[in-house]
């Protein structure tokens, strides 16, 4: 809003309100605000939740030691909903389709969270809404939303494959709406899932959505597209913007939900970002590239996977507890080890991720 207003309106080239055209600033804008937003209502927000008592319920067979973290306020969340929202509507250029796809998904699956997150407070259980539901529900707003940019917009329906130097060209719709909507639902719960310990999951969010801002300034670049021959997606560098919003969000939030939380985020909370997550990996053209970058989200979900296919299978467990970061639990590791380990690897995996991005071999 503000390009439109400052710039556009009031502004001009020969004005210093020009800079409002440039994608770098107003990405440090919105990952600004977003960041002061968040920071500044989040200790509004916990008084409220714990005068309304609206506290976590705790699973009783996790670990022993998260029973004392049962009341915790939750749905803190929704502030990271509001702030990368607020934000993004600010600082982005609304006139672009990837703005208000981003926007519209994330609010989706935000208000879907929020949903579970009530349900779970209102009944004082673990359980909230089912969980086919849900996800039902999540397959069909994602399915409807990619086959509207298909078929409304120039969207290009090409993949680009980590490592290889020329993308897969000219998927079918019938293959790649499906696939979008399962990356996008898919990474939204793979954040849902590893949003176990305090902090745990912000810390891969934040490095993942700094290697898909860079990722979305070079996509929307045709000169930078060229160069490093990734898919090159016109308006796509306004996903700069929404990227450093999300971050802005993450980092504020960090503050008050690192160890030993003051609030958890909720389902509202790991849902906005990991949707967010997978509409930028949608958009980018990177979906291949997330299963890197978010290694960790990976691999959480493919340890519940495991753990329950081999138990049906077998009757055996082959981890202490799934997802993982319950099973270092168990194998003696205190919490905040887990989790400053587990963002030691997720930065690791998001340089791997970026160095792909040169390190190309034509196939």
């Amino acid at each position: 809003m503000l390009y439109h207003i400052l710039y556009q309106l009031f502004g001009g080239d020969e004005t210093a309100l020009r800079v409002f055209q440039y994608i770098t600033f107003r990405t440090a804008g919105g990952a600004l605000t977003a960041l002061l937003i968040t920071f500044l209502l989040s200790p509004v927000m916990i008084r409220d939740l714990k005068r309304r008592q609206y506290g976590q319920a705790i699973r009783d067979d996790g670990p022993q030691s998260h029973l004392s973290k049962a009341g915790t306020p939750t749905m803190g969340g929704t502030l990271i909903l509001a702030s990368l929202l607020c934000s993004t509507f600010l600082w982005a250029r609304l006139d672009n389709v990837y703005t208000w796809i981003a926007m519209l998904v994330t609010g989706f699956f935000g208000v879907l969270g929020l949903w579970d997150d009530w349900m779970k407070v209102s009944k004082n259980n673990s359980k909230g809404i089912s969980g086919k539901l849900r996800l039902g529900l999540e397959l069909l707003a994602t399915g409807v939303a990619a086959l509207l940019l298909f078929t409304l917009t120039d969207f290009a329906n090409d993949l680009q494959v980590p490592f290889v130097w020329n993308p897969v060209e000219n998927i079918s719709l019938w293959l790649y709406v499906p696939f979008a909507a399962f990356v996008i639902a898919g990474t939204a719960n793979a954040v849902n899932l590893t949003d176990g310990l305090d902090g745990l999951a912000l810390g891969p969010a934040m490095a993942t959505t700094v290697v898909f801002m860079i990722l979305a300034y070079l996509a929307g670049n045709v000169k930078f597209a060229q160069f490093l021959n990734v898919v090159y997606v016109p308006g796509a560098g306004e996903l700069a913007v929404f990227a450093g919003a999300l971050f802005g969000a993450c980092l504020a939030f960090l503050w008050y939900n690192t160890y030993p939380a003051q609030v958890f985020m909720g389902d509202v909370g790991s849902l906005t970002i990991g949707s967010a997550l997978g509409v930028l990996a949608f958009l980018t053209k990177q979906e291949l590239l997330m299963t890197i970058i978010g290694g960790i989200f990976v691999f959480e979900v493919i340890s519940v996977v495991l753990q329950v296919g081999s138990f049906k299978l077998t009757g055996k467990r082959i981890f202490k507890m799934a997802p993982f970061h319950h099973s270092l639990e168990l194998m003696g590791w205190a919490e905040p080890k887990v989790v400053v380990r587990l963002w030691i690897v997720s930065i690791i995996l998001a340089i791997v991720g970026l160095a792909s991005l040169k390190l190309k071999f034509n196939l």
